[in-house]
């Protein structure tokens, strides 16, 4: 029976929801997966670092209160966040990232999964900036120390658009997709569909706990192109960075514009979209669309994502699925380290 040692980097919502799947299911996952999980280091910048070899309880760390240093209450727990000592000197065979997204530079997180690669550990993360600003760095790093880096997380959270693409599609000649990559966004247009303004809209995603207390990144487009570059980048072969990607919000559309589509027969949605074009080069938006109600993704609503992609032979393939969700995402850590499984197991046929 295989065990895979995981390091936790951060110590939020997802990869405490990681820790509770692992304290509720490991012994079937063993019958089901053919591995189980040991959690043997966590770090957080606010909770602090505890280093457990032999293995920690993952049942006592998902009742840890959210308070400052509170990993210090564990037996050879500290105050501190000693993340270097954690990725690396803690025995893990994979680091598990689940740290806030920086989308100017990608740090610390670029940091932390290059620690891990250069260490031949494999990663797994849910992170957007280390993938949209340096996933070309961190993936050869990754090649030239034999070790895996899966980031299905970081685009639809729990719903395996990338995986799906990669493998369920290949050979379909995907020439370009378009999507729902925000649940937030679409919860506020959605909302005003309801007759809510657009500043009621985002104050009731923030009271459902959708958007965060600053939700510029998430209405104006922002998220949504940092999952476009990983989009393109990834299906379409593209080499785009964030500049390329035009980037427009939903924070000018009125009541008045909501109502006025519905009598039309249509919806707006905020839609991240690439497309390759007849010379081969790659386009890229992040921009309101007006959908008509016949669209695949115009019956798309509330905090739901999905993307819908345009091939040779299927013609048009749409997937949906939750966005967002710490039980959601932690799966796609999950979905991942089942992957380095299932490699390392056809590795050693």
């Amino acid at each position: 029976m295989t065990e895979y040692k995981l390091a936790l980097v951060g110590f939020g919502g997802v990869n405490r929801a990681l820790a509770q799947l692992i304290a509720e299911r490991n012994e079937q996952w063993k019958t089901e997966l053919g591995f189980t999980l040991k959690i043997v280091g966590v770090t957080d910048l606010f909770l602090g670092s505890i280093i457990g070899r032999e293995g920690l309880d993952a049942g006592v760390l998902t009742r840890l209160p959210a308070a400052k240093g509170a990993l210090a209450q564990l037996p050879g727990g500290e105050a501190t966040a000693l993340n270097e000592a954690v990725i690396k000197d803690s025995g893990a065979d994979i680091i598990v990232e689940a740290t806030f997204t920086n989308p100017v530079d990608g740090e610390p997180a670029t940091s932390f999964c290059r620690w891990a690669l250069e260490g031949g550990k494999h990663v797994v993360t849910t992170n957007k900036g280390p993938i949209a600003l340096h996933g070309s760095e961190l993936k050869a790093l990754a090649r030239r120390n034999n070790v895996a880096f899966e980031y299905e997380g970081s685009v639809m959270s729990g719903t395996p658009v990338i995986r799906l693409a990669r493998q369920a599609l290949a050979g379909s000649s995907i020439g370009g997709f378009e999507g729902i990559l925000n649940g937030t966004s679409n919860f506020v247009l959605t909302s005003m569909e309801g007759g809510l303004g657009f500043a009621e809209a985002v104050a009731k995603a923030q009271e459902l706990g959708y958007a965060e207390a600053d939700p510029t990144a998430d209405v104006e487009g922002h998220d949504v192109r940092l999952k476009v570059v990983i989009l393109a980048n990834e299906l379409l072969d593209a080499k785009l960075t964030v500049s390329d990607v035009t980037c427009s919000g939903i924070s000018s559309l009125s009541l008045g514009d909501i109502e006025q589509a519905r009598q039309d027969g249509a919806r707006w949605k905020l839609i991240g979209a690439a497309k390759r074009q007849a010379d081969g080069s790659i386009s890229a938006s992040v921009e309101p669309r007006l959908l008509s109600n016949d669209h695949p993704l115009a019956s798309v609503c509330g905090a739901t994502n999905a993307v819908s992609f345009s091939t040779g032979l299927l013609g048009a393939v749409t997937v949906s699925g939750p966005g967002a969700g710490r039980t959601e995402t932690a799966f796609a850590l999950l979905s991942d380290i089942i992957s380095i499984h299932q490699s390392r197991a056809h590795n050693q046929e």
